[in-house]
């Protein structure tokens, strides 16, 4: 029977219905089936996997150093002699078949792999790394490239190393051949050791290299030079062991910080290498050579051991979680004691009651067996040896595993290595991994053993078997990989081979589920495996204060050297001069000359004017940020309860960047969105179904001037409503065993109206039919809920499938489980079992994925046929509908058209669902194709293509899905704080371009008043532009900028855009796709071009593009414009993105951590990255900015002090301060204050952050942190110096100054302690009048701070040790004049800055200053403490006016201050008042009531005749006139019988091209009508 459903009202029998012979689970009766052969070598998947190819060109390196040497692939050298034999290659991309030794008859490989480095971990026979661990970092940082950074390249560097060529082969249970081992008779290939380390150091080697890391900080090792210079003499310094106290505590507290940090990477390797897993005992591993250990090995790893054990012990025994994890422990050890033997399978594990697809339906049923290529019969065990009873599975460490052992791994454990997969539990070979650890996908995976290995059960079987892999290299692809099986055949004795491909590898990191057990063969391990080759190194981040504080130091250098150079000079002339009084009175001079004296002179200023280049300063900036990171790990609003999830610092030390944006780089799905997808609506029949109140619909409606709120929340109710008619209604329908109400997503009582029959039975089966074939076509799992086992969890690739099953589960067509054949599916409370004959699976070029039923005949002899389900993508499905007579509706095609273009308008995503039926005969003939394809080696994916291709055309349409990806809370307001900020948002999705922009308005990323600038390739509308794509690009790049932006692109205009930081003016956003990002990132010119009108644009959406491509798309803006980026994004395809960023943040979401894994910062929902950059990162970047020059001031002081008393000495190195004022200075009196101002002070609360992130621009314009304002303190610092010296110098010049009792004061000591007692407290008053927040903790520190001096003085000079110093403290603070100079310098020293601050805030204050005044004067206090704008769950907040209460939105400072526009970057936002002006109906103006959405007949031929309509009518690929005239005509129809509201459909936004991709029903039709 033809499957045609006709718009006349009359549609076919339902191959489901009459011609399908079901197996009912429920009845004894049998219906006979026909197996399905599988086969292991053909399985695709979604991804691109490059074919990989061994040549002959392998290079060949010399031997260095006796640590290496390779083989070329061209030669085979002799293990004696090391002498070059020839070595066959077929050149064909396989590996040669293994020839026999002419003397023993074992299998000789020809060996053409690379000998590689032995790592840190990997011990030669006498016990000592061939290779030290240091060089080994050189080496791999050197010749490993970070995978991720590889992501930003388009092409393949031909330079890099190709380890997939290092091929090896792998023997168990035989021995090597004689080319594969030395003289010794052990293997020539060694390979990594299974254990990993990433700590930097060992117990033992803690301190010595902690040190030495330490002193490769430059500053370091300048002071230390000082150190070891004060130790000489001849150089002055008084005492040595004190000068050498700052440096001490410095290097210990940064000691105690490492080792804090390496300790729990510590115990998380300790955790890892110590993981049981199960290998198989008693058959020798010829592969590998047992290390002979040597005695200072086995020391450490007695100390590891000890360690471990300690921390185990401490972990179990003292936490709460470590004793409950303890006590499940042991009940599970207790259970599966009573249950597993040792050497037999572990079959009475508990099973989890789920249902379990049987072998990947893709897989060919040809018979390897009489292939050509040698493939033989699939038994390999040798049933006539007896068994072995010394072979059993036995418990040890992963760092144990090596390459060749045979391991079993359990259901929930982890794969310790990669393993090729020999068995499973499962009779067909089929298990399933989790591999969210290893790519962040949480859905399960079907992996499948190899044929030949496939009766392997116990420990005895895979005792008498012998076998070798031939194996690629390793390499860091996830997604591909290929090697050889090959045995000895037991009948003829004939070598037979099975291809090996991804499908049956076991990945390292990698969990096994569903599966009682699994048993492989070990074939990579330890930097082998690919999770550890996709670890990369993570780039090392600094951050920009930190990089511009170099240069400061530099200036403080060269200062440094003016001042000592003018000292040694100065001394050497004075030295030089003869007839000076120092003949008479002085012992003689430092030095033999006066060159001599003057050199060392030089040096002892060195030491005198060190504090110049602050040793304390690296310290207090950790210390700082350190105190900033935990203040925004511990911040309560940034706290996700739902996922137990903190904001988690990653980078300690770029808080500072937060507080500098400029722009943003977000991924959409996961990140935007909740990647949680709903199913809402659906066309079936040309009837829509389904009602939803989207996100992007309020968006739509928001931007017409509509109360969304009002409007929200009337329609959510009538959805609710209608939803719990409709749960009511299915209730009373069916028996559903899987009818859960509370996940129903799509909501259309009408639909289950129409399923008992209400639109008359045509409609009925058509929607039967549809639902059905959801429940057929997909890759979907089940397993049963833990919490309730008779519920079944589904388990799929994407968010998208699942949805579709279901809702067809919802509604009555439950998928409950796989069998060998086909499907289980309970329809209306009946469970019937469908025969799946092949699964064409979904991937991105494809974008549709199919399936083959088996329909049995009518009646017993009669042949069966077989029936194609496809769904795909809109455009996809419509270029392949049939175009003959009788097949497809017109009426219907045009319907379900619009349909498709309404869904795709309210932001769904759109698929579209088609059958083909196909006699017995054709499908046989398509399966001979599809079987080879699927045999063949070369080529596989693309022969595969060709033939689902053939099939899956002549399509009968069904119709269409709409799913909704929903925005995450508090998104739309996150974005709008950000761009208020003066943040640039630029999206990079994978997504289609209309799914983009969709989400873009709905977010507040775009709004109505926006020209959408295109950038495309193809199109009837860019062919003006030039015939290659590259020309249409660089023609619209020139183009958009000279007619927009007056702008040619040139270098000095990119010159003159990296000083503009201000937002853009122009109301323009940039839409580009993947293909054209390509071209406009390739050249030098139309890269810059791209730049400049992005840069003017102020929303950029970057669609179908690939981690590269957003990898170098935040390369380009941040190495281009020199401005600080942030991406954020939640998935492994982000990682590119995050760690190409000057910040990167991950969003830890349900789709796995490697995106937080590899961020700076992890954040539960996208919506605190609004607090986060708005609040704690302008906070840090405020107080970072603020501190420094105050450092660098208060050290300016004090060390040009010396340098003013150094002329009335002769710059003889003579110290004006006692000493230990020189080390206490930087230490106790000044560095408090400072420390604390960079972690306390706040100039407004988090609150108003948040309400007024127009305070957040001065951190883009840079303006709190530039060397010009360094070069102001460090002015400061020199007037302040010249006052605290001059002013004591003023008073003794002349004066004799002496106490009450006649005790002078005259020592240089003394003077000493006025100067260090008047920096002291004005550096501390300083601080204090640049602090804004003044509390008691503030004011108590800045008080101590200025007491210690005074105390220590007096506590240290009633020490007889201070020797001349003694008494010093009665003597100064007794005299008078001590304190009549102490407060007239203080005085002086601020004056000026108190006049220059007092006359700038009164004149020209800054957006802080107004705001921080009206905070003062109560503006903000109807807002409550901790109030978030993005929280959708925030308080109303009003206030009382003359025109009533308003809600309060945002501040307008110059109505707040009287009009005066007091700020050169006023905020300006307005208020929305809260109480509406009423129309005559009563309803508030503010909306229209829903009566009104609908137009009349004539309003809807105005729209259609519009030239907004005209527009939108234009997208696609032109489809004719008579088209678009009979569109209309339906068009029209639909609106009048309400099928239609043009709400959605005639609104379009406004664009300089037609867009790439967009749902269009005229485009959908043209596209099936052109095919």
């Amino acid at each position: 029977m033809s499957g045609t459903f006709h718009g006349d009202g009359h549609a076919p029998m339902s191959p489901f219905e009459d011609t399908f012979q079901f197996e009912d689970n429920s009845s004894n009766e049998d219906t006979h089936i026909a197996p399905t052969h599988f086969d292991d070598g053909a399985t695709s998947n979604k991804y691109s996997r490059p074919q990989v190819s061994f040549n002959d060109e392998t290079p060949k390196n010399k031997r260095e150093d006796a640590e290496e040497f390779t083989f070329n692939d061209d030669t085979e050298y002799d293990n004696h002699s090391f002498q070059p034999t020839p070595k066959l290659n077929n050149g064909s991309g396989t590996f040669d078949d293994v020839e026999l030794d002419n003397d023993s008859g074992e299998p000789h490989t020809n060996y053409d792999g690379m000998k590689r480095f032995r790592m840190g971990t990997k011990r030669n026979k006498k016990g000592n790394p061939i290779m030290g661990r240091s060089k080994t970092l050189k080496w791999a940082r050197k010749n490993i490239p970070n995978p991720f950074e590889d992501f930003t390249k388009d092409d393949i560097d031909p330079g890099a190393i190709n380890r997939a060529q290092e091929l090896r082969t792998v023997y168990y249970n035989m021995p090597l051949p004689k080319d594969m081992i030395d003289e010794e008779g052990n293997p020539i290939m060694q390979y990594p050791r299974n254990k990993i380390r990433t700590t930097k150091y060992t117990p033992l080697t803690f301190l010595p290299k902690n040190i030495l890391f330490q002193f490769h900080n430059f500053a370091n090792v300048y002071f230390l030079v000082l150190i070891i210079l004060g130790a000489f003499q001849i150089f002055g310094v008084t005492n040595p062991g004190l000068s050498a106290v700052p440096l001490v505590v410095i290097v210990i507290i940064t000691a105690i910080k490492d080792a804090i940090e390496d300790s729990r990477r510590t115990v998380l390797d300790l955790e890892v290498n110590n993981t049981k897993t199960h290998i198989l005992e008693g058959v020798e591993n010829e592969n590998v050579s047992t290390d002979n250990i040597s005695l200072w090995r086995r020391f450490k790893k007695a100390n590891s051991r000890l360690l471990f054990k300690f921390i185990q012990y401490c972990k179990e025994h003292l936490t709460e979680e470590g004793k409950k994890k303890r006590m499940q422990r042991k009940r599970h050890e207790l259970r599966v004691q009573k249950t597993v033997g040792t050497s037999g399978p572990r079959s009475s594990l508990d099973s989890i009651d789920s249902y379990r697809v049987s072998a990947d339906y893709g897989r060919p049923s040809l018979d390897y067996d009489n292939l050509e290529q040698g493939a033989g019969e699939a038994n390999i065990v040798d049933r006539s040896l007896p068994p072995r009873t010394d072979c059993k599975f036995a418990k040890n460490y992963w760092k144990g595993v090596k390459v060749g052992d045979i391991v079993r791994i359990h259901n929930n454990d982890e794969i310790p290595a990669d393993i090729i997969l020999l068995s499973t539990s499962d009779t067909d070979g089929a298990c399933y991994v989790e591999t969210k650890n290893l790519d962040g996908e949480t859905n399960l995976k079907v992996r499948q053993s190899l044929k030949c290995t496939n009766t392997i059960r116990t420990s005895k079987d895979i005792a008498r078997t012998k076998f070798w892999i031939e194996s690629e290299g390793p390499h860091s692809n996830l997604y591909t990989y290929q090697g050889n099986m090959k045995w000895r055949n037991l009948a003829d004795g004939e070598i037979r081979n099975e291809p090996i491909t991804i499908n049956n590898v076991l990945l390292r990191g990698c969990t096994l589920r569903n599966t009682k057990w699994a048993m492989g063969v070990v074939m990579f391990t330890g930097g082998d495996t690919k999770i550890m080759l996709n670890s990369g190194i993570t780039p090392t981040k600094k951050s920009r204060i930190s990089r511009e504080l170099n240069f400061s130091v530099v200036i403080n250098f060269v200062l440094l050297f003016i001042l000592c150079f003018v000292s040694g000079i100065a001394n050497g002339v004075y030295y030089d001069k003869k007839g000076r009084s120092r003949f008479s009175y002085e012992f003689g001079t430092i030095a033999g000359s006066a060159a001599t004296n003057g050199f060392v002179s030089f040096w002892v200023a060195v030491i005198l004017y060190q504090s110049l280049v602050p040793i304390s300063l690296y310290i207090s900036v950790e210390i700082i940020k350190t105190a900033q990171a935990a203040f925004i790990y511990g911040d309560v609003l940034l706290y996700n309860a739902k996922l137990d999830y903190p904001c988690t610092p990653k980078s300690w030390n770029i808080s500072d960047d937060l507080g500098q944006v400029e722009y943003i780089f977000s991924d959409k799905t996961g990140t935007l969105t909740q990647n949680v997808m709903e199913f809402k609506k659906c066309t079936i029949n040309g009837v829509s179904y389904g009602r939803a109140y989207t996100e992007a619909l309020a968006g739509l409606r928001k931007r017409q001037g509509i109360d969304v709120e009002t409007e929200g929340r009337r329609e959510k109710a009538e959805i609710a409503k209608d939803r719990d008619t409709m749960i009511d209604e299915l209730r009373a329908l069916s028996g559903n065993s899987q009818f859960y109400p509370e996940e129903v997503t799509f909501v259309s009582k009408e639909f289950v109206r129409d399923l008992k029959g209400a639109s008359g039975e045509v409609q009925q089966r058509c929607c039967e039919h549809f639902m059905l074939a959801l429940a057929l076509c997909h890759s979907v799992l089940v397993e049963a809920n833990p919490d309730n086992p008779k519920k079944l969890d589904l388990k799929a690739q994407s968010p998208d499938e699942a949805a579709l099953v279901a809702t067809a589960r919802d509604v009555g067509f439950s998928f409950v489980g796989k069998t060998k054949k086909g499907l289980i599916i309970e329809m209306q409370g009946i469970q019937k079992e469908f025969e799946i004959l092949n699964i064409l699976e979904f991937n991105s070029s494809r974008k549709r994925m199919s399936c083959i039923v088996k329909i049995p005949g009518l009646n017993p002899g009669d042949e069966p046929r077989a029936l194609l389900i496809c769904k795909g993508a809109d455009s996809i499905i419509y270029s392949r509908l049939s175009r003959q007579s009788g097949s497809n509706s017109e009426a219907i095609l045009e319907k379900t058209a619009l349909h498709l273009e309404q869904y795709a308008t309210e932001g769904l995503r759109t698929l579209c669902i088609a059958q083909r039926e196909l006699s017995w005969s054709e499908y046989e003939k398509w399966n001979e194709k599809y079987d080879i394809a699927a045999a063949s080696l070369a080529n596989r994916e693309d022969e595969l293509e060709v033939v689902a291709d053939s099939i899956e055309r002549e399509l009968i349409l069904l119709g269409g899905t709409a799913i909704e990806d929903r925005l995450q809370d508090g998104v739309p307001d996150c974005i709008e704080l950000l761009a208020e900020a003066g943040i640039k948002l630029w999206v990079l999705t994978g997504d289609k371009v209309e799914t983009a922009i969709n989400i873009g308005f709905s977010c507040n990323l775009l709004n109505n008043e926006m020209e959408l600038l295109v950038i495309k390739t193809t199109g009837d509308d860019v062919k003006e532009f030039g015939s290659e794509p590259s020309e249409i690009v660089d023609a619209l790049l020139s183009k958009y900028l000279k007619e927009y932006f007056n702008l040619t692109g040139s270098e000095e205009e990119i010159f003159e855009a990296k000083k503009d930081h201000e937002f853009p003016k122009g109301n323009y956003a940039i839409v580009i796709d993947g293909d054209a990002l390509k071209l406009a990132l390739y050249g030098e010119d139309i890269r810059r071009k791209f730049l400049l009108l992005c840069k003017n644009c102020r929303a950029v959406l970057c669609c179908r593009v690939s981690p590269s491509q957003k990898a170098a798309v935040v390369k380009l803006v941040k190495d281009s414009l020199d401005v600080m980026t942030l991406a954020i994004g939640d998935g492994s395809n982000d990682v590119a993105m995050i760690q190409s960023a000057d910040v990167g943040i991950g969003i830890a979401g349900e789709e796995g951590r490697q995106a937080v894994m590899c961020s700076d910062y992890a954040i539960g929902q996208f919506r605190y990255l609004a607090r986060l950059v708005l609040v704690h990162g302008r906070w840090s970047y405020k107080r970072l900015a603020e501190m420094i020059p105050e450092f660098f001031y208060k050290n300016m002081i004090f060390a040009l002090a010396l340098f003013w008393y150094g002329i009335y000495n002769d710059f003889d190195g003579s110290y004006l301060y006692e000493y230990t004022y020189m080390m206490f200075y930087n230490l106790a009196f000044t560095s408090l204050p400072v420390i604390f101002l960079g972690i306390l002070d706040q100039d407004v609360n988090d609150t108003i952050s948040l309400v007024v992130p127009q305070l957040y621009r001065v951190g883009i314009l840079r303006k709190e942190w530039n060397q010009r304002k360094f070069l102001w303190y460090m002015l400061d610092g020199l007037y302040q110096s010249i006052i605290c010296f001059f002013f004591p110098y003023l008073v003794y010049h002349k004066n004799m100054i002496v106490t009450s009792n006649g005790l002078g004061l005259d020592h240089r000591y003394f003077v000493g302690v006025y100067v260090t007692t008047i920096a002291v407290i004005s550096c501390n008053t300083y601080v204090l009048l640049h602090q804004y927040r003044w509390d008691w903790f503030s004011g108590l520190f800045i008080a101590l701070s200025c007491l210690v001096v005074f105390a220590w003085t007096g506590i240290w000079s009633s020490a007889i040790a201070s020797r001349e110093f003694f008494k010093a403290a009665a003597r100064i603070y007794g005299a008078p004049s001590f304190w009549a100079v102490f407060f007239v310098a203080v005085l002086f020293c601020l004056l000026p800055r108190f006049t220059y601050d007092s006359f700038q805030k009164f004149f020209y204050p800054t957006d802080v200053e107004i705001v921080r005044e009206m905070w003062q004067h109560g503006h903000f206090d109807h807002y409550p403490p901790g109030y978030d704008p993005t929280d959708p769950n925030r308080p109303k907040v009003t206030k009382a006016g003359q025109h009533g209460e308003k809600i309060i939105e945002g501040i307008a400072l110059s109505d707040n201050l009287g009009g005066s526009n007091y700020s050169r970057d006023s905020v300006v936002t307005e208020e929305i008042p809260m109480t509406f002006m009423h129309g005559e109906d009563g309803s508030p103006s503010g909306y229209q009531k829903q009566e009104t959405w609908m137009t009349s007949p004539k309003e809807t031929q105005d729209l259609l005749q519009s030239p907004q309509f005209q527009q939108a009518q234009t997208f696609g690929r032109g489809p004719s006139t008579n088209v678009r005239s009979s569109l209309d005509r339906t068009r029209e129809q639909m609106i009048a019988t309400n099928q239609l509201d043009n709400r959605y459909s005639v609104e379009r936004a406004r664009t300089s091209l037609d867009l790439p991709g967009v749902t269009n029903a005229a485009s959908l039709i043209g596209t099936q009508q052109n095919n």
